[in-house]
């Protein structure tokens, strides 16, 4: 008689296979464009490089709107780093929760911190 104590799930290692390799290339790329944008605007831009010019590059409500949906896939490339960084390296599953929770609370963060910042322009 044979037992079958079924599937066993794996606490270790980055196995999220094509979608995070895809997210990683996506909001890559995404932040390469806006990178971009920014460089040009400045090159073509008249006067000195100082806050005016700053605060009237993202001053417009468009521009926030965008600027914000860059920091978001900012953060996710971050998280998908960081989270296979943990779950490839860090072996004791306590600890690499711990690590995991601390690295999300801190993205949150710089989220809110990021809307603050964009909306007092």
């Amino acid at each position: 008689m044979a037992v079958n104590f079924g599937s066993r799930r794996i606490v270790t290692g980055a196995h999220y296979g094509l979608s995070d390799w895809l997210a990683q290339r996506v909001t890559a790329f995404l932040m390469a464009l806006f990178t971009l944008l920014i460089v040009l605007r400045l090159v073509f831009s008249r006067g000195p490089l100082g806050y005016d010019l700053w605060a009237g590059i993202f001053s417009a409500q468009w521009m926030k709107t965008l600027t914000f949906t860059v920091i978001l896939a900012l953060l996710y490339h971050a998280w998908v780093g960081i989270r296979d960084i943990w779950m490839d390296y860090i072996k004791p599953v306590g600890l690499r929760l711990a690590l995991q929770v601390f690295s999300i609370v801190w993205l949150v963060g710089c989220a809110g911190w990021a809307i603050q910042v964009l909306w007092r322009v």
